[in-house]
């Protein structure tokens, strides 16, 4: 064994990384075996894409240490990403299995770095933003993920609950608030977007999640107060009315310091709007759950759902219906205990995503549960990474949402009627998909746990039997409905294709 690698997996071990993901292929064999040797626990993923979800997650659920930045002491091939966790730290790796050279390998190390100074916006823009609020007819407060990764929950919590506006959380800044707290309006998201005339931004951007602030989603006389720790990302697609720069937790202390004697009435016509609409679409939701016709459609699948998973576990969800749907009917109490496809929309990355929350919730022998809910288009992307929850007995949970298509499908007796007609790749509509596919196959092919579900009786049954479960991964195949759809939406998603 080379030298090299020995001493840069003493190096790594003596800087506190305690966990190494990747796919091995000749020379970085080698680097993962000098690895084990020196202490660290490595974990044999199947693709670079599920690796590559692993860094994130550490990057979004974890503080940054006080660690030291790696050395580059594999050549040039070092590229750093500097995330973790206190007392942790993450490697992914992938070989380059062609060229046996160690300055063609693609390696990317996964360490810690100083935290970030602390630092406050201008006071002109202080000054600026709470001017703005105090002259707000309809305010709402948007918390993104960069409030779950400035861990400011506690400041945000103290500026929602002083001033009393209302609140909207984006997928993963869900739990910074909990998300059946009196001042959440996500159960009025379109309409507390349309009618906004001030909103302040906490770490959220205006990307497609937020259709990138513009009319008919918006109001085309909003007001953005837009807090960022990013320079560059200041007056994105929207120009700010007062854009402050620095920490989300540091620049909320300032507002509250500012805005504590003023307080939004809680009896405005604004708050009126909002709860009418919450009521009618919380009605909406609740009949569509409460249907008990077969296949099940998602709302009914999610109802049932989320009234058995823990309230602090850990939610790794991606899909197109199936993330959208599940961000409102699942709720987050805590932060950082949610991960989606982001903002990018990237599919694959939730298999990943779970094999690193659940690595160190097994390392942590912690009782938190870590539950994967995946389009069946989306679980396709990795779904092989079962292999490796088998493999290192990680007790996950995947629900598939299987509608048998890429936003729907169609059912067995269509298919055998569309085969007769002739050539599939002619017929077939693009986004089906093999009605029924026995995705739980997959995960007993490998060991662990397969569940055929159909209705709500075997639907809870595997699920409370999979919770109860904490020596192996499970995985649920649901099928639902093909032609099963969101609720009807005021407005269509600003990315919607035109045909």
């Amino acid at each position: 064994m080379s030298i090299r690698y020995v001493f840069t997996s003493i190096q790594l071990h003596v800087q506190n990384v305690e966990y190494m993901f990747g796919i091995v292929g000749v020379p970085i064999i080698e680097v993962a075996m000098a690895a084990q040797a020196a202490g660290i626990k490595y974990v044999g993923m199947r693709n670079e894409q599920a690796v590559e979800a692993c860094r994130l997650y550490s990057k979004f659920s974890a503080r940054p240490s006080s660690l030291e930045m790696i050395p580059a002491v594999v050549e040039k091939a070092v590229r750093s990403s500097i995330y973790g966790r206190p007392g942790a730290s993450y490697i992914d790796i992938a070989g380059d299995m062609v060229n046996a050279k160690i300055d063609r390998a693609n390696v990317r190390f996964v360490s810690c770095c100083p935290p970030a100074p602390v630092s406050q916006a201008d006071s002109r823009e202080i000054t600026q933003a709470v001017r703005l609020l105090r002259a707000a007819q309809r305010p709402l407060i948007i918390i993104g993920k960069g409030a779950a990764y400035a861990r400011a929950e506690k400041e945000v919590r103290e500026l929602v609950e002083v001033t009393g506006i209302p609140f909207l959380p984006t997928p993963m800044g869900k739990g910074v608030l909990p998300d059946d707290h009196p001042n959440c309006v996500a159960a009025a998201r379109s309409r507390s977007l349309l009618q906004a005339d001030v909103i302040v931004l906490l770490g959220a951007r205006l990307n497609w999640i937020l259709h990138f602030g513009f009319p008919p989603r918006f109001s085309p006389h909003v007001k953005i107060i837009q807090v960022d720790l990013c320079a560059e990302e200041l007056s994105n697609n929207v120009r700010a009315a007062s854009a402050l720069l620095g920490d989300i937790g540091a620049v909320v202390r300032q507002l509250l310091e500012t805005v504590r004697s003023w307080r939004f009435p809680s009896d405005s016509q604004w708050w009126l709007t909002l709860k009418e609409k919450m009521t009618a679409n919380a009605q909406i939701s609740k009949s569509l759950a409460l249907r008990s016709t077969l296949p099940m459609n998602y709302y009914t699948a999610f109802h049932h759902i989320s009234e058995l998973l823990p309230k602090d576990c850990i939610i790794v969800s991606e899909g197109a219906n199936t993330m959208d749907i599940g961000r409102t009917m699942l709720l987050n109490d805590l932060p950082r205990h949610r991960l989606d496809a982001g903002t990018f929309g990237t599919m694959g990355v939730g298999p990943g995503f779970a094999i690193a929350a659940g690595v160190l919730e097994q390392t942590q022998k912690s009782a938190q549960r870590v539950v994967c809910i995946e389009g069946d288009s989306a679980f396709g992307f990795s779904g092989m990474e079962v292999e490796t929850m088998c493999r290192y007995k990680l007790p996950i949970i995947i629900i598939v949402i299987n509608n048998n298509g890429i936003y729907s499908g169609v059912d067995p007796k269509t298919w055998k009627e569309m085969e007769k007609m002739g050539d599939m790749t002619t017929i077939a509509p693009p986004v089906t998909l093999l009605p029924e596919a026995r995705y739980e196959q997959v995960m007993s092919a490998f060991g662990g746990r397969g569940y055929l579900v159909r209705t709500v009786e075997e639907l809870r049954s595997s699920l409370q039997e999979s919770l109860n479960n904490t020596q192996m991964p499970s995985l649920l195949n649901v099928l639902i409905d093909p032609a099963s759809d969101r609720k009807q939406q005021e407005f269509p998603w600003l990315t919607r294709s035109n045909l």
